[in-house]
């Protein structure tokens, strides 16, 4: 490995450097002065009923980076989102659809196939390639860019393929509502890298996105990440193994060397033609 800038000793990686009482989520504020407030005695208060319905859950604070919509879309597109996007829905996802975190069911949803998880499809390219090669898989894409959203519908109509299933969000949301181990392989291919160290934290690997996918993934699921930033590979390699993960790579080919049944993704194609090398990282769920 010795000659390989990515796998050079640096300094640990902190997700800490930047925080503030904001971020924590806290607030400082004056107590009001103490004044005692009578209650009724205990028996004069309302007993609970038995059967009552519990609350829903408290819908976390969630702050979301990045783009939800680029360039007005075509007819073709929004046709595709009004006709087709409906259809392929994975069930009620979102905190609207599902205030109560109702789990889904992927048994329902895909007639007791195994069921993969590709965060952030980008273009679509590889989800629907994947889909077509593995027809007794069912895979659910998430993609908050509507953009992305359009251009896969318009390659499902195009490959046919009926095994897939698009939540239009927040991978988060999603998580939320799968059954814990539930997912056999999980994709997170060339996310938003967040270059700039203060960003760091806005990136899927860390305990904020690691801690869910953990507890979707099945015991010896696989975990891909291609990335052809240095540093997020970086912080991939210390993050993910902390989180229930361990690499598979054994030799440096394994993680230069694209996948068997890899599809390059545009993203890729860009990085190839700017001069950026491609790290495949492969883990599975301990």
């Amino acid at each position: 490995m010795q000659g390989h800038g990515i796998f050079a000793r640096k300094a640990p990686f902190d997700g800490t450097t930047e925080c503030d009482l904001n971020t924590l989520g806290l607030k400082c504020r004056l107590k009001p002065a103490y004044r005692p407030v009578s209650k009724p005695p205990l028996q004069a208060r309302a007993p609970r009923a038995i059967g009552m319905p519990m609350t829903h859950p408290t819908r976390p604070r969630r702050n979301f980076y990045g783009r939800l919509k680029g360039k007005s879309l075509k007819k073709s597109q929004k046709e595709y989102i009004e006709e087709d996007l409906g259809p392929l829905s994975p069930g009620p996802v979102s905190w609207e659809e599902n205030p109560a975190r109702d789990p889904l069911d992927l048994d329902a949803l895909f007639g007791g196939r195994p069921t993969w998880l590709e965060i952030g499809f980008g273009g679509g390219e590889h989800l629907v390639h994947q889909a077509a090669a593995n027809p007794g898989v069912g895979i659910i894409g998430c993609e908050p860019y509507v953009n992305g959203v359009a251009m896969l519908l318009g390659k499902i109509r195009s490959a046919g393929v009926d095994n897939l299933a698009i939540y239009p969000g927040d991978v988060r949301d999603m998580f939320d509502v799968l059954p814990e181990a539930s997912i056999e392989r999980a994709f997170l291919l060339y996310p938003d890298p967040w270059p700039k160290t203060r960003h760091h934290r806005r990136r899927f690997v860390t305990a904020e996105h690691l801690e869910p996918l953990a507890r979707v993934l099945k015991p010896g699921a696989i975990f891909r990440v291609a990335t052809d930033i240095e540093d997020y590979v970086r912080q991939t390699l210390e993050q993910v193994p902390r989180h229930g993960f361990e690499w598979l790579a054994e030799r440096p080919d394994d993680w230069r060397n694209p996948w068997d049944d890899w599809l390059s993704t545009r993203y890729e194609q860009k990085a190839l033609r700017e001069g950026r090398v491609p790290h495949y990282l492969t883990f599975r769920k301990t």
